[in-house]
């Protein structure tokens, strides 16, 4: 049974097909919104990537959630835990469908994922791969606590630039929380 996690404003559970009209295929094939993620998608490949998504979860046991906002049961994005093959570390990661911007919402998902990540899954340290021009999602990783920690190339086909991996340990998270493991 995969976990559902919730916040005051959302809920974050693992994706399913209806996702794909609900937000999905829209939100990868706006250019805008993909800008620091590959480029837009045809919806076909955005199928594929949601494929993908479910699919990490049967394969690794965790995986992104579908972030839904509890308001109004709309799709506003995708949270979570990430580390396909390759990947240089194991990450928390947000993307946010530009309606759901400006809102605090990927603070407040990547947080609910980052106690999943440490407290369910066992996490030491976790990571969030940032295009070194994203300085929003540089705002987000450090309003989380995180730091740049150093310059990786991450695997095709999104190896044509540097990017920033940002993060923290469990322990630095917790310290920061006034918690203990």
């Amino acid at each position: 049974m995969h976990p559902t996690l919730q916040t005051d404003r959302l809920i974050l559970r693992v994706p399913v097909q209806a996702d794909l009209d609900a937000g999905w295929a829209e939100f990868h094939g706006d250019e805008a919104s993909m800008r620091w993620l590959g480029g837009a998608m045809p919806r076909s490949v955005a199928w594929r990537a949601l494929a993908q998504v479910v699919g990490m979860w049967g394969l690794r046991g965790f995986g992104p959630f579908s972030v839904i906002e509890k308001a109004t049961s709309r799709w506003v994005g995708r949270v979570g835990p990430w580390e396909p093959e390759e990947w240089p570390a194991p990450e928390v990661g947000w993307m946010l469908h530009r309606s759901a911007e400006g809102r605090g919402y990927a603070t407040e998902a990547a947080e609910a994922c980052l106690r999943y990540v440490f407290d369910d899954l066992g996490w030491a340290r976790v990571t969030h791969m940032i295009h070194p021009e994203n300085l929003g999602s540089q705002a987000v990783a450090q309003r989380l606590g995180g730091r740049l920690l150093e310059e990786v190339r991450l695997p095709a086909p999104f190896d044509d630039h540097p990017t920033g991996m940002w993060g923290q340990s469990a322990e630095e998270w917790r310290a920061a929380r006034g918690r203990t493991a």
